[in-house]
């Protein structure tokens, strides 16, 4: 029992095993709108009574309603007494809405155990002092990392005012990730590119080089059945308008959004051909003849990207790296070789950068899955 009640999961300590597990089902829950959420995180919500969940709620795709009031919605008169799990710090600024922690107050729960802590100063330790002013018990950094980790999208941009940034490459048995002039070149099987596929889903945003647009004309959609709707915008760092109109990227830019980063001065034409297609455009800057990231990653997280995939080429993954703007690293390692021709990869499992520490190692189908996340 719960709260006021006396239950199993009202008398746990911080960090107890019931609040664990019920914080872990939350911090699942919240998964289900990455991506989806506009400027807000996705966050979420359990009502817990007697030890049953009795109200779940995460944040609506577009952002609004928020997860808590989904869930006391669901669990109505028995959130009173209750305990509520909630994945980030509930909100304690007002709009045309009341808060979070407000409406928290009014549902009569009698305990509140909380995850990730919120960085936004309209929120930080707000949320919680208007719950303990009320009297509610409160709980905080149960499963925090975890927490942590799924919203590390919205943590990043609120922190460095930019999105987080993942470099995901599939590397081949000799530390490729393609063949010099070969276009796109299968490296891992379909199990692991199912899983690219589900990354894209829960991202904001992908980009490439235009580089690689050139070479290997990709689609960079999501195409598993029954989430195409849940494609990310597809950037492409292309400064001259290089990409071709009969590009796939073009000739898909009105079923997901696609923007060019282009320079000021590009051809008024191309830029033409390519507002007709249905792109978008990104305003930036060249520094010694490059697109300036860190001012282009501002302007992202300003337009409310909160997650950034970097999927190639090798130049491009190079300049985020030696600009310090990567954040986490995803390698898929396939087990083919490329040999003569290949395209190096600027990092393998065996020579990740200094300063980035391993979180996860899995196996889809016969490829190897490493992921690196930077520390502090």
């Amino acid at each position: 029992m719960a709260g006021a009640a006396g239950g199993d999961a009202g008398r746990a300590g911080a960090g107890s095993g019931a609040d664990r597990r019920f914080m872990a089902a939350a911090i699942r829950l919240s998964r289900r709108n990455l991506g989806l959420t506009a400027t807000n995180p996705s966050v979420g919500t359990m009502i817990v009574r007697d030890g049953v969940v009795v109200g779940r709620g995460v944040t609506a795709v577009g952002g609004r309603p928020h997860a808590e009031p989904q869930a006391l919605a669901e669990a109505g008169a028995l959130a009173r007494g209750a305990t509520a799990y909630v994945t980030l710090e509930p909100c304690a600024h007002h709009g045309r809405t009341p808060p979070c922690a407000d409406a928290l107050v009014a549902a009569g729960v009698a305990r509140v155990v909380g995850a990730a802590s919120d960085p936004d100063p309209r929120v930080s330790g707000k949320g919680y002092a208007v719950l303990r002013a009320a009297g509610i018990e409160v709980v905080e950094g149960v499963l925090a990392a975890e927490a942590g980790d799924l919203l590390a999208g919205y943590l990043t941009r609120s922190l460095r005012k930019r999105p987080e940034v993942t470099l995901k490459m599939a590397v081949s048995a000799d530390g490729m990730i393609g063949r010099r002039g070969a276009g796109q070149v299968a490296i891992t099987g379909p199990v692991a590119r199912a899983q690219v596929h589900l990354m894209r889903a829960e991202t904001d945003a992908i980009l490439i080089g235009i580089g690689t647009a050139l070479a290997d004309d990709p689609e960079l959609t999501c195409r598993l059945a029954g989430l195409a709707g849940r494609s990310p915008a597809r950037i492409v760092l292309d400064a001259a308008l290089r990409l071709p109109p009969a590009s796939k990227l073009a000739a898909t830019a009105r079923q997901a959004p696609v923007l060019l980063a282009a320079a000021a001065d590009a051809d008024e034409a191309r830029r033409a051909v390519h507002a007709a297609c249905g792109a978008g455009f990104l305003a930036v800057e060249l520094h010694e003849g490059r697109i300036a990231l860190p001012e282009l990653l501002e302007d992202l997280a300003a337009q409310g990207f909160m997650t950034l995939m970097v999927e190639g080429g090798a130049e491009t993954a190079r300049h985020f790296l030696d600009e310090g703007l990567v954040d986490r690293i995803a390698l898929f390692s396939g087990a083919v070789a490329i040999g003569e021709g290949g395209v190096a990869s600027p990092v393998t499992p065996a020579s990740i950068p200094p300063g980035f520490r391993p979180i996860r190692r899995a196996r889809f189908g016969d490829d190897i899955y490493d992921e690196f996340v930077r520390q502090g």
